[in-house]
């Protein structure tokens, strides 16, 4: 089991939503962190201010995580700051919305430009990151998946289908990291908040949320913060598990006539 109070993980993706979130929870149990970002510098700034604020040391660093000399250099950053990765969240995520009907509103260069991100992205975040792990002999990589992923609902057909693809990447992984390093994976629904509503359009967002609300067993959305506590769960507890794919959308996967179009 590894202990969060000094250790440094990598969060990618951490602007803002989930990946954010993450890092403050991180950083309230005394762990250090990379907070990354591809374009809202602001937000990231943000998030490392709140998590010094909070008594730990940061770094902030600009990478697009589809980019392998990307990724190493993120790794490279917590060697050379604090000698040490003990984890790290692959929580950066791209999508184009477009409806699961629309078969001619997706390009190749669509999947080529989500699969980079949200499949590649972990894929070259993990194996930069494995050596440095595993020099600590416990590490813990968490991959941010969805349920899209799972259902075959989402944003648009190439985000479900890189969803499905990472977390088969995460199985994988967790056969041939260990036993430094576990892998696992969380798989959040409907997640409240800007991402979704900018996506979404305000309207679609509020009556989607309403719904789900209203008929999924525990009549509830996820929020950033929901999702960081299991990412965290993987992260620091869970020491005999590896290779597992945790479902967080307030049983959702359970109606018989799942509300696919989000």
């Amino acid at each position: 089991m590894m202990d969060l109070q000094d250790a440094v993980v990598i969060v990618t993706g951490s602007s803002s939503g989930v990946g954010a979130a993450c890092a403050r929870q991180l950083a309230e149990r005394g762990c250090h962190v990379v907070v990354n970002y591809a374009s809202n510098q602001d937000g990231a700034q943000q998030t490392a201010a709140q998590c010094r604020e909070l008594g730990v040391e940061t770094e902030v660093l600009r990478a697009d995580v589809a980019e392998d000399e990307d990724c190493r250099r993120l790794a490279a950053a917590a060697e050379a700051r604090w000698g040490r990765l003990d984890g790290l969240v692959n929580n950066a995520g791209t999508t184009k919305f477009c409806d699961h009907n629309d078969l001619d509103g997706l390009d190749k260069q669509d999947f080529l430009r989500i699969y980079g991100v949200n499949t590649v992205g972990p894929y070259q975040m993990a194996r930069a990151a494995a050596p440095l792990m595993r020099r600590g002999g416990c590490g813990s990589v968490v991959n941010v998946a969805s349920i899209a992923g799972v259902m075959g609902i989402g944003s648009s057909i190439a985000y479900a289908a890189s969803k499905g693809a990472l977390i088969t990447l995460g199985l994988s992984l967790a056969r041939v990291l260990g036993p430094e390093i576990r892998v696992n994976t969380v798989c959040p629904g409907f997640i409240d908040g800007d991402w979704l509503a900018e996506g979404m359009g305000a309207e679609r967002y509020a009556r989607i949320k309403a719904h789900l609300q209203k008929n999924t067993p525990l009549r509830t959305t996820m929020t950033a913060d929901t999702v960081a506590e299991a990412i965290l769960y993987f992260l620091g507890g869970a020491a005999g598990v590896t290779g597992e794919t945790l479902i967080l959308d307030g049983g959702h996967h359970l109606l018989q006539m799942p509300f696919a179009r989000r």
